[in-house]
Parts: C-alpha cells; structure tokens; sequence
C-alpha cells in the first residue's frame, strides 16, 4: 500500500503542513489493513455456509432421503430470489440504510437464515431447510454488495483490484475450509449416536458458528468507518446525489456489458462446482471424499492467487484483457472435463486461476463506470 507518512490536509480537509499521520488516522497503513482484514471476513461465513449442501451431499440425499431435484432446492431458493432482493438490498444500502447499517442487517439475516437451515435438517424437514436458505440467500447478497462498497469506500483509485482480491481470497478461504472440514465433523458428531438427519443438523448448526464471526466483524467495521467518515468530512463531501431506482435507466452501456459477463461466468462456475462432487465419482471413479478435496481445488486456487492477480491487474491496468484471456481459459476447462479423461487435477486447477483472475478483474470495473452514490444499486444489480 502507498506511502502514509505525507500530508494529508488535501484528504482530510486539515491543514497539516506535511505532518505525517498517525497510526489512528483513516488513511494510515495500519488501519486500512485492519479495515480490509474486517472487509474480507464479512463475507467468509456466508461462503462457509453457502456449500455446505455441496461438501454434505451424500448426507443430504441419505439422510434426509432428498432427490438430486430437492436438493437442487437448497440452491434454487437461495439464488432465484435475489434476482430481485439484492438489486432491491443495494438499493437500501444506497438509499436507505447506508453501508454500516445494511451490512449489520444482512450479516444478521445470514445468522438466521443458516440457523433456520440446520433446524430443517435436524427436524427433517425439506420445507423448512428450504427456507432457512431462502432467508440466508437474501442476507448472503446483499451482505456482499455492502463488501463491495466497502472496498470502494475504503480503497478506490489505490489498489482495489488486489483489494478485491484480498477480499475474494478470505472468503474463499472459508468455501475451501467447509470443503474439507465438513465431512470429518459430520463423521466427528456421528460419534454421538444421533440419528443421522439430526448429525446433519448439528454439523450445520457448527458451521452456523462462521456467520456468527461475520456478524461481529460487521459491528467492528461499522464502527471503524463510522469514526473515519467523522475524521474525513466525507458526509460533507458525498451528499449532494441521492440514489434513486430510476437511476438504473442511466446506467453507461459499458456496465451493462460488465453484468452479462458477470452473470455467464459465474453461472458456469457455481452450479458446475455445486454438482462436480457426483461428476468426479462417476465419471472418474473417485471416492467422495477424494471427489470434496478435488472440487474445492477452485476455491483453494482463488484463495491463495487472488490477490497476486489483483496485484497483477493493478500494475498493468489492464482489466479486459485479463479477464477474456480467463474466460477463454475456463472454456477450455469446461470442456476438458466433459469430453476428455485429462486428470481433472489439471482441469480444476486451471479453473481455479482463471476464476481468480476474473473475479479480480472485473468486479473493480463497475466502480470505474459508475458513480460513487449508485454503487449499491449496481453491485446488487
């Protein structure tokens, strides 16, 4: 990160005649670090939490008796709505709550929503699992919108593409970990003697436990910005535009462009790494948990090459071209695993730092096209 020990009275509004700032200052190093470590573990339970029908699913069709339709469900209902709700949830945040209080409400929905989940599980009861996705995908999003916001908020025009990599790093962190940790703790609380619906209730009641940790990072880094937007003036500074739903019929046709990538890529990417678990045990005769460890190589990839990718980009400024060389790439991968019988070692990993360039590239161009007030409204798009 850039130098700190300059003047800041150009930032700040202070006259400070070149003294250096201090460590408790907003824009000094140590805070910002501390702000995007609070940023990163916003989102690390929802990630946690948003797979565990992926790493559970053998225990999802046996013990609850679900079919691949059902358990499609528990991926439905949660995606299917924000169609909707995380453009309505950044619009709140935009106009309505703000970051700090939007970020506190969906990180409280995602708590909810995985608690209701694992009651539906330890209840046996398809309907209420159901739900408890369906609350926690409307906190999941938008909570990761408010993420997003922060990090423009925080970090834009310094090092944001390796911001956003940072922060898709951690939270990545958190889908590789569930990928390997929740099957040993089912098997650990098997142990128990419980009925193996209810075992797959406690084990998500556990990883509920991550949600929890999101929640207070939330409270922390609400109160950090609230101080920084005091010492900063930047309420003085950032409210002469209102948000306004209309807006969206201003939006330039390059975010557009940016959206239908989005939604193409990631479209390709979730549902294949939901479903590749099944995919890897036909069709290439491995176990269950061989087949966990190799689909969560796309998670462990982007987890530790994000920020370098951000790195990367940041240095060369040349978002677009990354990011097509990397959808060509995933093309190739999508492909192989379908059609050849190359090691899907090689394909996952290719995958993996194509989808950590991606995912460092392209979502810092939104906040390029599109003004600071609005970006809510455009990241919940």
């Amino acid at each position: 990160m850039s130098d700190n020990l300059s003047s800041y009275s150009r930032e700040d509004g202070v006259a400070s005649h070149n003294r250096p700032i201090r460590w408790t200052h907003p824009h000094h190093n140590i805070q910002r670090v501390l702000a995007l470590l609070l940023m990163c573990l916003l989102g690390f339970g929802s990630y946690f939490c948003y797979d565990n029908p992926s790493s559970l699913e053998e225990h999802f069709t046996t013990d609850m008796h679900l079919t691949n339709a059902q358990y499609m469900n528990l991926y439905s209902w949660y995606s299917w709505p924000n169609v909707i709700c995380c453009f309505i949830g950044g619009f709140l945040i935009d106009r309505v709550f703000g970051i700090r209080m939007g970020s506190t409400i969906y990180s409280v929905l995602v708590v909810i929503g995985q608690l209701v989940f694992a009651l539906g599980a330890y209840v046996d009861s398809l309907f209420i699992t159901i739900l408890g996705r369906f609350i926690f995908g409307i906190g999941g999003e938008s909570l990761a919108v408010a993420q997003n916001s922060y990090a423009v908020l925080w970090f834009k025009g310094k090092e944001l593409n390796m911001v956003f990599g940072f922060q898709l790093s951690l939270s990545r962190v958190g889908s590789t970990v569930n990928m390997f940790v929740a099957e040993p703790l089912y098997k650990y609380v098997e142990k128990f003697g419980l009925i193996g619906y209810q075992t797959l209730g406690i084990v998500l009641l556990l990883a509920g436990m991550t949600c929890v940790l999101s929640l207070l990072c939330s409270l922390l880094l609400g109160c950090m910005d609230k101080r920084a937007e005091r010492i900063l003036n930047r309420r003085n500074a950032g409210e002469t535009e209102v948000a306004r739903l209309s807006d969206v019929k201003h939006f330039p046709v390059s975010f557009w462009m940016v959206v239908v990538i989005i939604v193409s890529y990631y479209t390709s990417i979730f549902p294949f790494v939901s479903l590749a678990q099944e995919l890897f045990v036909k069709r290439f005769n491995l176990d269950s948990d061989a087949a966990n460890r190799l689909n969560s190589i796309v998670y462990t990839i982007s987890a530790f090459l994000s920020p370098l990718m951000g790195l990367v980009v940041d240095k060369t400024g040349r978002n677009l071209f990354w990011v097509f060389i990397s959808l060509m790439v995933s093309i190739v991968c999508h492909f192989m695993v379908g059609h050849t019988m190359i090691d899907p070692h090689i394909t996952m990993v290719m995958m993996g730092i194509a989808y950590s360039m991606v995912a460092s590239g392209l979502w810092p161009l939104i906040a390029l096209v599109i003004p600071e007030y609005q970006l809510g409204t455009a990241y919940g798009m």
